[in-house]
């Protein structure tokens, strides 16, 4: 499903000219708004997702506040011509577009699952939840104009443009450096929990290597060998102890005969679990159940 950008705002005093010019990207939508104000234009904005709000141009005074919250605290004075926000997830952001009589801006609005999984990240949180409020920086705005053009582009050349623009700008932005040794030779981390909890939706059943390898996008190869430099064993026995796990839960918390428990937990019949369990505890089920009642 495309994203779709999630936001809530209040606003008084601008008139759209012309309409929104909307791209989706891989994990990213851009819009670009010309708009005319009204001294004092303005209002309180929320999203669910981060965003970047980049002013490309602007006529008359160039006085404009940005702030947190309603009282005016945190509060960012800015007379460029262009400037730069960044707003994270559930930020209120507060706006007295004080004397300028013409804006554009362009929106980014970020995916951040998509945009992890695509860079086989986890990013830094404290990037992801820092605000930075006008701000400058001559290469996000080289970006930024490079993005807004293409969103305006009567002949859109082919998506890879824009998606590569709009996600240098997000690397940058995050400042996402060049994945260690580590991070090549593990899962990461978004992986690693698709990949056990699909193991435990699926627990009655063989979960093969290649639905594990395709839900991380890794091939089957270097999948097992990730899986297991991150959780110091093969993906089938962690399946084998996760079924161990369940059949202790089923053990503790019920009366279920050890025939009911092998079959609601992926073994073949009550010998096979039995002799599972024993090689991987130790002793057998009933015993095991036994010594922990008593």
């Amino acid at each position: 499903m495309t994203f779709q950008p999630r936001m809530q705002n209040r606003i008084s005093g601008f008139s759209v000219i012309g309409g929104m010019h909307r791209r989706h990207w891989n994990g990213v939508v851009a819009d670009v708004w010309d708009v005319e104000c009204i001294p004092h234009a303005g209002g309180y904005y929320i999203a669910e997702d981060p965003r970047m709000f980049i002013v490309l141009d602007a006529k008359g005074g160039g006085n404009c506040r940005v702030k947190l919250t309603s009282s005016g605290r945190s509060a960012v004075q800015n007379y460029h011509r262009q400037a730069l926000s960044y707003i994270p997830a559930g930020v209120e952001l507060w706006t007295d577009v004080v004397d300028i009589q013409y804006l554009r801006h362009l929106d980014l609005h970020f995916d951040v699952d998509a945009l992890s999984r695509r860079l086989l990240e986890d990013l830094d949180p404290s990037a992801i939840e820092t605000p930075r409020l006008m701000f400058q920086d001559p290469r996000f705005l080289h970006l930024a104009e490079l993005i807004a053009a293409e969103c305006l582009n009567p002949q859109p050349l082919h998506d890879l443009y824009g998606d590569g623009l709009t996600l240098a700008l997000f690397i940058d932005l995050m400042k996402i450096n060049r994945s260690a040794s580590r991070k090549r030779s593990q899962l990461a981390g978004w992986q690693l929990r698709r990949a056990v909890d699909y193991i435990g939706e699926n627990i009655v059943r063989n979960v093969r290597l290649e639905e594990l390898a395709n839900l991380t996008g890794l091939s089957q190869s270097h999948f097992s060998h990730a899986f297991k430099a991150s959780t110091g064993m093969a993906p089938h026995q962690w399946q084998t102890n996760a079924r161990i796990q369940r059949a202790k839960e089923m053990l503790i918390k019920g009366d279920r005969s050890l025939t009911t428990v092998a079959a609601e937990t992926g073994f073949a019949d009550q010998a096979h679990f039995t002799r599972v369990f024993r090689k991987t505890v130790g002793t057998t089920p009933a015993l095991w159940k036994k010594c922990r009642l008593s």
